[in-house]
């Protein structure tokens, strides 16, 4: 192959942080091939010919494919899965550069040698050509136009480049963004006319979409094929599929996948909303919708895109008069869609299950797919999309970020960018200091996590507890238990993976009360670094029926969610109970342990998530739950011996003022048979009277001035032992 030919390469989706920068990812063979290094400027030519600056793709770019970015590709006229042809490019530097800026830069107060400093900064070491849409993130993303190069043909922007910004004029006022990027392209080649049809954008590309790589995928193969290229469908012999329904907590991107796929295959999107469809009038909710889709067809192709579809067509045994008409209409309409795909239906909902059954079938949603909560690899890339045009201090790193939110969807990652970054804001105007010198530090991150909130674990009390082995005295065998059956399988998945075998799907803690069964569940989620959901059995039961059923399957949902997570199941007795022995509870106590069982069986399929439960009276909890595949690892935590009541008094008096009289040996010796919660509470008690000791020496406010003076004796001791194992 020479090297006019070039080489023919399959297009791929950029990585998320180099949108709008120009560059185009090659495996190490094509780079070869090409006979470029990195920095070098190739050509693209799709139906269209940009060019792009090569960077090496590692491991992430496979051979014969190429990754560029969404401007790229609308610069070259081709779509993710198509194939161009890539080939060397020699450049010159710029002597002057002219382009044309988008209209909402008008509204925005900034002066014009601002914008112009920040185009020459984006554009720094980047080839161009006339007629290209460039986005400059420094800018929020706003894509402009090269409309003039001195010299003409592929040029490189240097230090010395006289970069020049034109505003666009005031005739395209009132456009949609995309239309006016079109115009200004049109004026900058010469193409286009008075009748080019005119599609508005939405706006969103697959670089803006993080940690859904799998779930896009799936989405394009549903969608872009129908529209992009029906024949493909008259040639297998089958209709193309007519609707997607995406289901999945709130915030993890359902309509953000739906804009984006909208966006890339240049199609209509038309949103329908269920408040805009409903009306008291007969019939004419229904005729709303019919106006929408004769709009899509209209304008074809199209996407019509139906957010929180639940509310609009929810089961008709369960609705009114209305609801039932407009979800036969909306039944009516999928069913008459054009064969030949050039309309497609998405559906977004987080309550899959409240659907009508009759639009869950092929015909109308053809694939159903879960769009959940993103794991650490996902967040990673959220982050990536959140952060490329932040200014990010040295010590802020991303991954530590990724692995620390648990739980935070999409929505949540981009709030919490958001959030961080008027932190730094606030922080910079309170000091007094140049806001345009402003960077988000990783203190800033930190003050932000106290502020956000994931969504995923906002229905159950979710957290990550700061507490470890180190809080936890003694039980060293237990300890070591609990580390094999919960942080092995987090830890060492591969090890299993290797010998065929899963790790214990669940572990129950049982022995006398105060021993730290609950304290061990809290420290075992610190020690992994994972979420800890605490269920007390009394909060799932409820007197109306299927409730309770219903709270047991919610919170595995949520955990699920939120996993790798640990759901802790205290007083497990309450709700767990033998079946033989239950009455008087109208069958609620059978139907709980059932739904639990169930839920408990199905804990093979996510390997990341635990449960721990813990009782007091372990003979008195169904036999089921007990056996392997369940709470099958039963540990005994039993009342403290002498040396592990010595150190538990350890851990709760290393940060005690303690007078040299008190010796924790001998307390440890005169406790035969407390438990952990005694021994807690004598410490406590000892410090209580030696605070009372203390405010009687000194007469009101005063005695926080002797602070110093605090100490805890053996006399305290004494007297808290006596106070604590007589009642």
């Amino acid at each position: 192959m020479s090297d006019d030919e070039g080489l023919g390469l399959t297009v791929k989706s950029a990585e998320k942080r180099d949108a709008g920068r120009g560059i185009a990812r090659l495996s190490e063979r094509a780079i070869r091939e090409l006979g470029v290094l990195s920095g070098d400027t190739v050509v693209i030519e799709g139906t269209q010919a940009t060019v792009a600056k090569v960077w090496p793709g590692g491991h992430d770019v496979a051979d014969g494919t190429v990754r560029i970015d969404a401007d790229t590709r609308a610069n070259a006229d081709v779509k993710v899965g198509q194939q161009v042809r890539v080939r060397k490019e020699s450049v010159a530097e710029a002597t002057a550069v002219t382009l044309q800026a988008p209209e909402e830069l008008g509204t925005v107060d900034i002066d014009h040698e601002t914008i112009e400093t920040a185009v020459k900064r984006g554009l720094r070491d980047r080839p161009i050509r006339t007629g290209e849409g460039v986005r400059i993130e420094r800018l929020a993303g706003s894509r402009f136009v090269v409309t003039d190069t001195d010299p003409d043909g592929t040029v490189r922007v240097s230090g010395s480049t006289t970069v020049t910004v034109s505003p666009t004029t005031g005739s395209d006022a009132g456009e949609s963004a995309g239309d006016k990027l079109r115009k200004t392209v049109d004026r900058a080649t010469g193409a286009g006319g008075d009748d080019a049809p005119q599609r508005p954008e939405t706006g969103v590309t697959y670089e803006d979409i993080g940690g859904l790589d799998e779930e896009l995928e799936l989405v394009r193969e549903m969608i872009e094929l129908p529209l992009s290229e029906p024949e493909v469908f008259t040639r297998l012999g089958v209709d193309p599929p007519k609707g997607v329904l995406l289901h999945g907590p709130p915030g993890t991107g359902k309509t953000l996948i739906a804009k984006a796929v909208a966006n890339e295959v240049d199609a209509t999107f038309l949103t329908v909303s269920g408040p805009e469809i409903m009306s008291k009038y007969k019939g004419e909710s229904e005729e709303k919708l019919r106006e929408k889709f004769e709009a899509a067809a209209e304008d074809a192709p199209a996407i019509v895109f139906f957010d929180e579809i639940d509310s609009i067509a929810g089961k008709r045994d369960d609705g009114g008069d209305v609801e039932s008409r407009v979800v036969g209409q909306l039944l009516s309409l999928m069913d008459g869609l054009d064969a030949r795909g050039d309309v497609i239906v998405i559906g977004a909902t987080n309550r899959v299950d409240s659907l009508d059954p009759a639009l869950r079938r092929g015909g109308r949603f053809d694939r159903e797919i879960e769009i959940g909560v993103p794991g650490e690899a996902g967040r990673r890339e959220v982050l990536d999309v959140h952060t490329r045009r932040m200014p990010l201090a040295e010590d802020v790193d991303i991954d530590t970020l990724a692995a620390r939110t648990h739980g935070f969807v999409g929505a949540d990652l981009e709030g919490l960018a958001k959030e961080a970054a008027m932190t730094a804001l606030r922080r910079t105007r309170q000091a007094g200091d140049d806001l345009r010198a402003v960077e988000v530090t990783r203190e800033d991150f930190e003050t932000a996590m106290t502020a956000v909130e994931p969504s995923a674990m906002r229905e159950y009390v979710a957290e990550q507890p700061t507490t470890d082995f180190d809080d936890v005295g003694g039980l060293t065998a237990v300890k070591e238990q609990l580390e094999q059956a919960v942080t092995w399988p987090l830890q060492y998945g591969p090890l299993f993976d290797a010998a065929d075998t899963t790790p214990p799907t669940g572990v129950l803690l049982h022995g006398p009360p105060g021993t730290g069964k609950t304290l061990l569940a809290r420290a075992i989620a610190g020690e992994s670094e994972v979420n800890f959901i605490q269920v007390r059995g009394p909060e799932l039961l409820d007197r109306y029926v299927g409730e309770s059923e219903k709270a047991v399957r919610e919170v595995f949902e949520r955990a699920r969610q939120s996993a790798p997570a640990i759901i802790f199941f205290d007083e497990i007795d309450a709700i767990a109970g033998d079946r033989d022995g239950l009455g008087g509870d109208s069958g609620v106590g059978d139907r709980v342990v059932s739904q639990l069982l169930t839920e408990l069986d199905r804990l093979n399929d996510t390997p990341n998530l635990v449960v721990l439960a813990a009782t007091n009276r372990r003979e008195s909890i169904d036999g089921a739950l007990l056996r392997s595949g369940r709470l099958e690892r039963s540990i005994e935590v039993p009342n403290p011996d002498r040396a592990t009541r010595q150190a538990v008094l350890d851990v709760h008096t290393r940060t005690m003022q303690l007078a040299d009289d008190v010796d924790l040996d001998v307390i440890a010796a005169s406790t035969e048979g407390a438990s952990s919660a005694d021994l807690t509470s004598i410490c406590r008690e000892a410090s209580l009277l030696a605070i009372t000791e203390l405010t009687e020496q000194y007469e009101g406010a005063t005695a926080n001035d002797h602070a110093d003076e605090l100490e805890v004796t053996a006399a305290h001791f004494e007297a808290a032992k006596a106070s604590v194992l007589e009642t």
